[in-house]
C-alpha cells in the first residue's frame, strides 16, 4: 500500500488527467461520429465521399502515428495548442471513425419505409435523420458505442508518451524513485479499471432504459 499512499497525489493527478482526456475526447468522438454517419448516408455524393474517406483513413491509421501527426505536425503549420488539447483531437478524431461505423450499422436497421414516410410529410433529409432515423439507430447501438468509448479510455495511455499528464505515465516517476514496478502497475491498472467499469455501468443503464429489446 505504501506505493499508493506515498504517491497518492501523483496517482490522483494522473487519474484525473486520464478522466479529462476520456471525457473530452469522447464528446468530440460522439459529435464527429454522428456527423460522419450523417455524411455517409447523405443524398449528396460529395458528403458521402468525405465521410467514407474520413472513416477509411482514420480506421487504417495507427493511433500512435496519428498522435505524431497531430502533436508534432500541426505546430509546423502554425497551430500551437496545449499538448492535452492535441491529444484530445487525436483521440477524438480516431475514435469518431469507429463511432460512425457503429451508428451507420444502426441506421441500416431502421426500416426504409420510415424515412420515406417522413419525406412524404415534407420533412427534409436533416429533419428525417435527426428526428426519425438517428434516435432509433442510437437505441440499437448503445452497447457498441460504449465498448468503443471504453477502448478510447485505454487508448489515452498513448498520450503519456507525448508529455500529456495521464495515469500510465505515473510509472516513470515512481520507477525513478525506486518504487516496486509491479505494485506501481497494479495501482495503475486499478485506476483504469475504475474508469472503464464506470463507463460500462453508465452504458448498461442507458441500454436498460433506451436499448432495443432483443
Amino acid at each position: 500500500m505504501n506505493v499508493l499512499t506515498d504517491n497518492f497525489s501523483a496517482y490522483g493527478e494522473g487519474f484525473l488527467g486520464t478522466v479529462e482526456l476520456t471525457v473530452y475526447a469522447s464528446l468530440l468522438a460522439l459529435a464527429l461520429g454522428f456527423l460522419m454517419a450523417s455524411f455517409r448516408v447523405a443524398p449528396v455524393a460529395s458528403l458521402r465521399f468525405f465521410g467514407t474517406a474520413w472513416v477509411t483513413v482514420l480506421r487504417n491509421t495507427p493511433l500512435t502515428l496519428l498522435f505524431f501527426a497531430v502533436l508534432l505536425g500541426l505546430p509546423r503549420f502554425g497551430l500551437v495548442l496545449p499538448f492535452q488539447l492535441f491529444a484530445v483531437l487525436a483521440l477524438g478524431c480516431y475514435t469518431s471513425a469507429f463511432i460512425c461505423e457503429a451508428l451507420r450499422s444502426g441506421i441500416n436497421t431502421v426500416p426504409r419505409g420510415q424515412g420515406e414516410a417522413a419525406r412524404s410529410l415534407g420533412m427534409t433529409f436533416g429533419q428525417t435523420l435527426s428526428a426519425v432515423v438517428l434516435p432509433q439507430a442510437f437505441r440499437s447501438v448503445i452497447a457498441p458505442v460504449g465498448s468503443t468509448l471504453i477502448a478510447l479510455a485505454k487508448n489515452s495511455a498513448i498520450a503519456g508518451a507525448f508529455s500529456v499528464t495521464e495515469l500510465l505515465g505515473t510509472y516513470r516517476t515512481l520507477s525513478e524513485l525506486g518504487y516496486n514496478i509491479i505494485w506501481t502497475f497494479v495501482w495503475i491498472a486499478l485506476g483504469y479499471l475504475i474508469i472503464t467499469l464506470t463507463i460500462s455501468a453508465l452504458f448498461h443503464l442507458m441500454e436498460k432504459r433506451w436499448g432495443v429489446a432483443r
